[in-house]
C-alpha cells in the first residue's frame, strides 16, 4: 500500500486523470460484461394459445415464481428450466388443448341427468377428444371440431352425421395431405360418417377443397415412372447410360362411367315351346221312314235304314321368344386418353483436323429405329392422338457449383460464448496496458537539492557529490576491482574501506547509494521499453 501511495505521489497531473479514467472504464466494462453474463436466456414455452389458456400458464408461472416474458402470443422462460416446466405443467393439465375431453361424462351421474343432457355432453367431449388428437401432431398449433347429429324422428329417416373442421398451423396453410388426414380421422372416429361429409377450413387459406381421386393420381404416377423407365432402358442399350433423357405425358380419364342396354331383335325369334292337338270323330244318322219290310227281323230295314260320316281336327300351337341383349358396361377412371412422350438423345462426338472435338446429330436411319422402338415399348397410338417426339441434340455439360461441404474437426462453437470470452480478454488486456503498467512503471522521481538523481535518458551517468573534482563516472552496473572508493559513503568525502568479497562489496555499495542504485535499477527496466518504442 506504501509502495502505491509513493507511485501516485510520483505521478504529474495528466498522468492520475489517465489512470482514473481507464480504471472507471475498466469498472464500468466489467460490470457490464458480468450483466450480459448473468442475464437469463429466455426459451420459447408455449406459442399461439388462446387466451384464457395463455393466461392459466401466467398464473401457474407467476404462482412458482418463475420469471417469464410475453413477446406478442408467445411465452418464454428461463432456457435451462424450459423442459421441466412444460412437463410440470403437463401433469397439471396445462394448456388445456381442445377444451374438454370425456372427463366431461365423470361428472354425469346421478337422477338429475337425462338422457338429453348426456346426449350433449357426449359429443361435446367427442369433439375435445378429436381436437386433442389433432392438436398433438407438431405442425398444427390450435384446433376446434363441431359435429352436427340429426335428431332421431319415428317417421323420417336420419341423415348421416357431418362435421367441420377449423385449424391454425405453424406453416400458415394447410396442406392437401393433411386436410385428407383429417377428413378420415374425423370420420372414422364418428359412426356412420363419411370422409366428404367433413369440411376442413384454414384460418388462413380458407375452405380446403377435396382433391381428386388420390388413388387414380398414384396409379397415374405409377405409370409414368413404369413407362419412363423402360424408355430409358432401352434407349441406353444403344446410345450408353446418361446419353438419353425420357419425358412424357399421361391423361388418364378420371371420370367413372356405367353403361347399361336392353336390346330387342324382332327378326331374330327363337321357338320355344310347340303344342299340337288332334280330334277325330264318326256321326251316325238313322233313317226316318217307315215300311213293312223295316218292320220285319229279317228285313233289309237295318241297313239301309241310316248314314255315317267320320270327321278328323289337327291343331298346333308353337310359342316364340323374342331375341334380347342385355348388357352393362362398367367403365372406371384409369383409361390412357392420349399420350405425349418426348425424347432427346445425345450427338455423337466428331474429331476434326485441329485435334478439337464437335458433336454431331445421330443418323436418320437410326433415329428412325429408335422411334419405332420407343413407340413398340410405350403402346403408341396414333389414332387417340399420341405424340412421340425423339431429337437429337449434343449435351451442354455444367460446371459444379459451390463447394464439397464436408465435416470440421473443430467441434460446434458458441458464438455468444465466444463473444464473451473475447470482450473478457480485451478487458483484461485494457488493464494490463493502461493501468497496471502505468502503476508499474510509475512517474520519475523529482531530484532533491541535496542529491541530483540520473538525468531522464536513463544513461546510467552518476552525478558528482559534493567536494569532488572528478568528471562523471559512468555506471555500468558491474562491479570495479578498486578498493577505494571516495565520494559514495554517507559522508560526501569519506573514504569506505570494500572488502574483497564481491557480494558484500556490493551490498556495501547498495546501504551507501541508496537513491543512486535504485535509478539505476529504473533506468534497466525503462532501456528495453524505449527500444522497443
Amino acid at each position: 500500500m506504501q509502495n502505491l501511495i509513493s507511485l501516485w505521489s510520483q505521478m504529474n497531473l495528466r498522468r492520475r486523470v489517465t489512470v482514473i479514467g481507464v480504471t472507471l472504464a475498466v469498472f464500468l466494462l466489467v460490470f457490464a460484461m458480468s450483466q450480459i453474463a448473468g442475464r437469463t436466456e429466455y426459451a420459447l414455452l408455449y406459442s399461439g394459445l388462446e387466451p384464457q389458456a395463455a393466461g392459466e400458464i401466467v398464473a401457474a408461472l407467476e404462482q412458482r415464481g418463475i420469471a417469464y416474458e410475453v413477446r406478442g402470443n408467445a411465452i418464454q422462460v428461463d432456457a435451462a428450466r424450459r423442459d421441466t416446466l412444460r412437463m410440470t405443467l403437463a401433469a397439471e393439465g396445462l394448456p388445456a388443448a381442445g377444451g374438454a375431453g370425456y372427463e366431461l361424462l365423470d361428472g354425469m351421474s346421478g337422477f338429475g341427468t337425462t338422457s338429453q343432457m348426456f346426449d350433449a355432453a357426449y359429443w361435446r367431449a367427442k369433439e375435445g377428444e378429436l381436437a386433442r388428437t389433432i392438436l398433438a401432431n407438431p405442425a398444427i398449433r390450435n384446433a376446434r371440431v363441431h359435429i352436427a347429429q340429426s335428431a332421431a324422428q319415428p317417421f323420417r329417416k336420419s341423415a348421416p352425421p357431418t362435421a367441420s373442421v377449423t385449424v391454425t398451423t405453424a406453416s400458415g396453410t394447410v396442406s392437401a395431405e393433411q386436410a385428407k388426414a383429417l377428413r378420415h380421422l374425423v370420420a372414422a372416429a364418428v359412426s356412420g360418417m363419411r370422409p366428404e361429409d367433413v369440411a376442413v377450413i384454414d384460418s388462413v387459406g380458407g375452405l380446403v377443397p377435396p382433391d381428386s381421386d388420390p388413388a387414380t393420381n398414384a396409379a397415374a404416377s405409377d405409370r409414368e415412372t413404369a413407362l419412363r423407365q423402360n424408355i430409358e432402358r432401352l434407349l441406353e442399350a444403344r446410345v450408353g447410360p446418361g446419353n438419353a433423357v425420357v419425358e412424357l405425358s399421361l391423361d388418364l380419364v378420371t371420370d367413372q362411367e356405367q353403361i347399361t342396354e336392353h336390346k330387342f331383335d324382332p327378326q331374330g325369334r327363337v321357338a320355344i315351346s310347340t303344342d299340337t292337338t288332334e280330334k277325330s270323330g264318326t256321326n251316325r244318322e238313322a233313317n226316318q221312314d217307315v215300311t213293312v219290310a223295316s218292320n220285319l227281323p229279317e228285313g233289309n230295314a237295318g241297313q239301309n235304314g241310316g248314314s255315317q260320316s267320320q270327321s278328323s281336327e289337327t291343331r298346333e300351337r308353337v310359342n316364340f321368344e323374342v331375341s334380347e341383349t342385355r348388357r352393362e358396361l362398367v367403365r372406371g377412371p384409369g383409361t390412357i386418353r392420349r399420350l405425349t412422350i418426348a425424347v432427346l438423345v445425345n450427338g455423337l462426338p466428331s474429331l476434326g483436323q485441329d485435334g478439337s472435338t464437335s458433336w454431331q446429330p445421330r443418323p436418320e436411319t437410326e433415329l428412325a429405329d429408335l422411334r419405332e422402338l420407343v413407340a413398340s415399348a410405350s403402346g403408341l397410338d396414333t389414332s387417340r392422338g399420341d405424340v412421340l417426339t425423339l431429337k437429337s441434340l449434343s449435351f451442354e455439360s455444367f460446371a459444379a457449383q459451390g463447394t464439397l461441404a464436408e465435416a470440421s474437426w473443430l467441434p460446434p462453437l458458441d458464438v455468444m460464448r465466444l463473444v464473451q470470452i473475447g470482450a473478457l480478454a480485451l478487458v483484461t488486456l485494457v488493464l494490463g496496458i493502461f493501468v497496471l503498467r502505468p502503476l508499474l512503471t510509475g512517474a520519475r522521481q523529482i531530484p532533491d537539492s541535496d542529491t541530483p538523481l540520473l538525468p531522464a535518458t536513463g544513461t546510467g551517468i552518476l552525478p558528482v557529490p559534493a567536494g569532488m573534482t572528478e568528471s562523471p563516472r559512468v555506471v555500468s552496473g558491474e562491479i570495479d576491482d578498486i578498493g577505494d572508493i571516495s565520494g559514495f559513503a554517507d559522508i560526501p568525502g569519506e573514504s569506505v574501506d570494500l572488502p574483497d568479497d564481491p557480494v558484500d562489496r556490493l551490498r556495501r555499495l547498495i546501504e551507501a547509494r541508496q537513491a543512486e542504485s535504485v535509478q539505476i535499477l529504473r533506468g534497466w527496466l525503462e532501456e528495453p521499453e524505449e527500444r522497443a518504442s
